[in-house]
This record gives C-alpha cells, structure tokens and sequence, in this order.
C-alpha cells in the first residue's frame, strides 16, 4: 500500500508531462513550424528560411547551408564554420509547446531538440 501511495505522490510531484512529439511528414507544416522562428539550444541559433536557406551561429562559428523535402523528410546540406557537416535526411518531430526535433539518417541517428523562439 505505501508503494502504491509513494507512486501516486511522485506522479503529482513530476507536474504536467510534456507535450507529445509528433512526426512532421509534409514540407508546408515543417516551413509553418519554422517560418519566422529561430531555433536555438545551448550554443545554437539557427534560421531555416522557406526559400531553402539554413544560416546562424553554432558556438562560435557560423553555420549555414541549404535544405529541401524529401520524401517526408528534413533533408539539409550545412557547413559549420567553413567545415562540410555533409548532407543528411532527417526525421522531424514538432510538439505545441514550443520544442522540435531532428533526428539524423531518416530518424535512425542521433538527434537534436531545439526551441523554436
């Protein structure tokens, strides 16, 4: 019984969960997600514009690169201080509060959470 008791009091204790993230499978969700926005982490801030263009800052060096969709995914070709980081397709996920993932070799890879501000 005390079990059950100190589960229920960490469940209220944890708060509200965190909104759901949800695959983003079209180009015009994906350009109403990020249009207008900056998406940022520690250290990062970045600018995907819907003409194609991907420009910011990542520490402290400039990144910018190209990106287009592909066959539901996020597919980008960046440069990261000068340095090719390659092109890669990614799986993208949105949730209403406010976050976006990206997650390498079509969902497969690693991923990145950014804020969208």
């Amino acid at each position: 019984m005390r079990v059950i008791k100190l589960a229920a009091v960490a469940a209220v204790a944890a708060g509200p969960a965190l909104a759901d993230l949800v695959k983003v499978d079209n180009q015009q969700k994906f350009v109403q997600l990020v249009n207008g926005k900056t998406l940022t982490r520690p250290f990062v801030k970045l600018n995907v514009r819907p003409d194609g263009q991907i420009e910011g800052r990542g520490a402290r060096w400039d990144v910018e690169g190209t990106w287009s969709w592909q066959n539901g995914y996020f597919c980008r070709d960046l440069f990261w201080g000068g340095d090719p980081l390659g092109y890669n397709c990614q799986e993208v996920q949105a949730s209403d509060d406010g976050r976006i993932k990206f997650t390498s070799d079509r969902g497969a890879g690693d991923s990145a959470m950014f804020r969208l501000r």
